[in-house]
C-alpha cells in the first residue's frame, strides 16, 4: 500500500509541475468565467428577481458557482487533458516502463482532480467571501473539501469517457449530454424544492447537486447534520462506483 501511494502521488506532483509551469495563465478562466457569470446574473438579473430562500441572487447563485469550478476542472482534465496524455504525448506509455502500473495511473489521476478541484473551489469562495458573500467565514475551509468530493465523481466521469470514446471529437457529446445537463440543473441557478416531482428525482442524480447543497449550507451558515450526511453520503456513493467503471475502463485502455 505504501508504495502504491507513493507510487500514485509521483503522477500527482508530475502533473502540478506541468501545470505550474503556466500557473496564472491555468487559472484564468476559473476565476474569470464565475466572476463574468455572478456579474451578468447576480448583478444584472438579480434586482429582477425576488429574494431566493431569504438570500439576494447573488447570494444564491454563489455557492454553486463555487463547486461547479471543479466538476469543470475534473472534467475536463480527466476527459481532453488525459486523452492528449494517453494518445498525443504517450505520457502513460512511458510511465508503465517504469514500476508504475495503470492502477497507480488511476488513483494518481485522481489524487490529483481531487486537489486541483479542491484549490479551484477555495480560489472561487475566497474571492466570493471578499465581496461580502459568505455568511460565515467559518466555513470556509469546508467548501474546497466539498469541490474535492464533487470534483472525484465528474473526474471520473472523464475518465470514463476517456476509456470509452474513439477520437477527441466524442468528447463534446459527453460534455453537451452529461456535463451541460449536470450544470444547469443542480439546483445553481434555482432552487428546485417548488419544481415538479419528476424533475427533482433528476436533479437528484446529479453529484453536482448535492455537492452545491453542501456548499449552500457551508455559505449560507444553515448546516443540519441530517441532510448534510445524506447529501454527503450520495456524494461519496456516486464518487465510488463512478470511479471503480472507470478503473476498469482505464486500465483496459492502458494495457492494450
Amino acid at each position: 500500500m505504501r508504495e502504491f501511494l507513493y507510487l500514485s502521488w509521483q503522477i500527482v506532483r508530475r502533473n502540478w509541475l506541468v501545470y505550474s509551469k503556466d500557473f496564472w495563465a491555468n487559472i484564468s478562466p476559473t476565476f474569470t468565467e464565475p466572476g463574468f457569470l455572478l456579474l451578468a446574473l447576480g448583478a444584472g438579473l438579480g434586482p429582477f428577481v425576488e429574494r431566493v430562500h431569504g438570500h439576494s441572487y447573488l447570494q444564491f447563485l454563489a455557492p454553486g458557482v463555487a463547486v461547479s469550478s471543479a466538476m469543470f476542472t475534473a472534467f475536463f482534465e480527466t476527459s481532453y487533458g488525459f486523452y492528449v496524455r494517453l494518445t498525443f504525448e504517450a505520457i502513460f506509455k512511458a510511465m508503465l516502463t517504469t514500476p508504475i502500473g495503470a492502477r497507480e495511473v488511476v488513483a494518481g489521476e485522481l489524487m490529483w482532480v481531487f486537489l486541483k478541484g479542491a484549490m479551484m473551489t477555495a480560489g472561487v469562495s475566497l474571492v466570493l467571501a471578499c465581496f461580502g458573500l459568505f455568511s460565515f467565514v467559518a466555513w470556509l475551509p469546508v467548501v474546497p473539501l466539498i469541490g474535492g468530493l464533487v470534483a472525484l465523481p465528474c473526474g471520473a466521469i472523464g475518465l470514463i469517457a476517456s476509456g470509452t470514446v474513439r477520437n477527441i471529437n466524442q468528447f463534446q457529446a459527453v460534455y453537451a449530454f452529461i456535463i451541460s445537463p449536470l450544470y444547469f440543473f443542480s439546483g445553481i441557478f434555482f432552487p428546485v424544492d417548488a419544481a415538479p416531482g419528476w424533475f427533482q428525482v433528476f436533479v437528484n442524480i446529479s453529484p453536482l447537486y448535492h455537492g452545491a447543497r453542501l456548499a449552500q449550507m457551508a455559505f449560507w451558515n444553515e448546516f443540519h447534520v441530517v441532510p448534510a450526511l445524506g447529501h454527503l453520503a450520495v456524494l461519496l456513493g456516486y464518487a465510488v462506483v463512478l470511479i471503480a467503471v472507470a478503473n476498469r475502463l482505464v486500465q483496459r485502455k492502458l494495457v492494450l
